[in-house]
């Protein structure tokens, strides 16, 4: 049996994509202008303050629906910018490992980064410890320093009191000599009073 269905003229299949196809939402501008305009035509039965108050109610529906479309597409974009962030970050790492050359390859830079990570750590070890040990020469030089000086401070106080201790030592015996000497005077005389009575 012939094909019976005779194919769409190019206008009618126009038309058809013209009207199948529309625009998803227009600009604000250009709404506002279309309903002022549709306003006008049809104006002839309302007043204007009512064309003004329905227009002022369409133009805040517009923004409550522009707000909640908002409000609908930027979650929706930023989960779509995680899954396309994640899906790159598990593509490299499987090009990464894609081949046994490439696997190699990101193992000897691991290994690198490591050495590396080594060597640093130990030259910062070696440079704590050769600080550490500085400050120990530095505190025990101080603590020989101080020791010296507190030992001869009370060396010096040692002498000066064993002198002090000596000079009144003699002053005592000289004292004790003049009284005793005194004392035999004294004797002596009243030896020889007592004889020259008798």
């Amino acid at each position: 049996m012939p094909d019976t269905t005779t194919p769409a003229s190019p206008k009618a299949t126009s038309s058809a994509a013209k009207k199948t196809v529309r625009p998803r939402r227009a600009s604000s501008a250009g709404a506002s202008k279309a309903r002022a305009t549709a306003a006008r035509s049809s104006g002839a039965s309302k007043s204007k303050p009512a064309a003004a108050r329905t227009n002022s109610t369409r133009s805040t529906t517009d923004l409550v629906g522009d707000y909640a479309e908002r409000a609908v597409l930027i979650p929706v974009g930023a989960a779509l910018l995680a899954r396309e962030r994640v899906v790159s970050s598990v593509t490299d790492t499987i090009s990464s490992y894609s081949s046994p050359a490439k696997a190699q390859g990101q193992l000897r830079k691991f290994e690198h980064r490591g050495s590396a990570a080594r060597t640093r750590m130990e030259r910062e070890v070696r440079k704590t410890r050769t600080r550490v040990e500085r400050e120990l020469r530095e505190r025990r030089r101080e603590l020989d320093q101080q020791r010296e000086r507190i030992t001869k401070e009370v060396t010096s106080r040692v002498e000066q009191t064993q002198s002090q201790i000596e000079k009144t030592q003699a002053q005592i015996e000289d004292a004790l000599r003049a009284r005793l000497e005194e004392g035999a005077d004294l004797a002596n005389r009243v030896q020889e009073r007592v004889l020259s009575l008798v």
